[in-house]
């Protein structure tokens, strides 16, 4: 396994683990965490989606619908999406999305809802500014958009807004979705815990609103309380272990929350040092769906870097 195959498994594999540990105590609270767990540390299922154990939820499985659309569409589909604005790309992420909700996902927020019934009646590709979309849906499903344009940073904005907006248009998604973006993408490329703080650090000196220290406590899915707790937890937490059960001790959206602190901890530590008990507890499927996906948008960025030096 090669070491930038590692980081990027290690952080598909990451936020399936954090999804799946963190969906059991969602919109429970950390005192009704600690008298029902004392410590949450295992993946068991339940919660009151009431999931099997190793089950995910719509942050892996988004994710995994966004991966297969951009991989269908292949690397002369993301490019002429980046050089030319075709939309036929953004299209397919729509109608993937669409796909994703008619097969009866376990959980479907009501953003993300009601972005998708919006394409299905008058196909358009982004719903008007709304001070309603200030949710988390476009960041936690963002991670396939961060693979596919590695080594291209303005093909990931441009990517990475356009998914998001399918469903979430709002300055503080947009903003998170390229901020988180830009730090998995510092930690793919080398940085160590002090750059991925010194990264956070100027990150939130340039817009505020996402300054996490002192930490406020809030993890709802209000798209500025989930960067809050995921700088906050994967700052003070350089293990994995230890970053992603602070994070789901601490409630509320846990199952994103723990999925965003899986997904860059587990980019930092790659997947060779995932913890195995974890790993194990994963439903097989899903671990064979991200691997395989993991592969082919790594492909997919070699290829479409290719064809743009052609």
């Amino acid at each position: 396994m090669t070491d930038r195959f590692d980081k990027v498994l290690g952080a598909y594999l990451g936020l399936a683990i954090g999804d799946a540990l963190g969906a059991t105590v969602e919109f429970m609270r950390p005192r009704e965490i600690a008298l029902q767990y004392g410590v949450h540390r295992d993946i068991v299922g339940g919660g009151w989606l009431k999931l099997a154990r190793g089950q995910v939820t719509d942050d892996t499985t988004m994710c995994l619908a966004l991966g297969d659309a951009l991989l269908k569409s292949g690397p002369a589909g993301l490019q002429n999406f980046v050089a030319h604005g075709d939309d036929t790309l953004v299209r397919g992420i729509a109608e993937a999305y669409v796909g994703w909700w008619r097969g009866k996902p376990v959980d479907c927020g009501n953003t993300c809802r009601r972005g998708i019934l919006r394409f299905l009646q008058d196909g358009s590709l982004s719903g008007p500014y709304n001070d309603g979309d200030g949710g988390n849906g476009g960041l936690m499903r963002n991670l396939p958009a961060v693979l596919a344009t590695l080594g291209d940073d303005a093909a990931f904005e441009r990517l990475a807004i356009a998914q998001s907006r399918i469903t979430h248009h709002h300055a503080l998604s947009d903003a998170a979705v390229l901020g988180v973006g830009r730090l998995l993408r510092g930690v793919l490329a080398g940085d160590d815990q002090a750059e991925l703080r010194a990264r956070s650090a100027r990150w939130v000196a340039a817009e505020p609103v996402f300054r996490f220290s002192p930490y406020r406590g809030r993890a709802t899915a209000y798209v500025v309380d989930t960067v809050q707790t995921v700088l906050h937890f994967v700052g003070e937490h350089e293990d994995f272990e230890e970053a992603l059960i602070a994070t789901v001790n601490q409630g509320d959206d846990a199952d994103t929350t723990g999925a965003l602190v899986g997904m860059l901890a587990g980019a930092r530590c790659g997947a060779a040092r995932l913890p195995q008990r974890w790993l194990r507890r994963l439903q097989p499927a899903t671990v064979r769906a991200i691997t395989d996906q993991t592969s082919g948008l790594l492909a997919l960025a070699q290829s479409r870097e290719d064809l743009a030096h052609a």
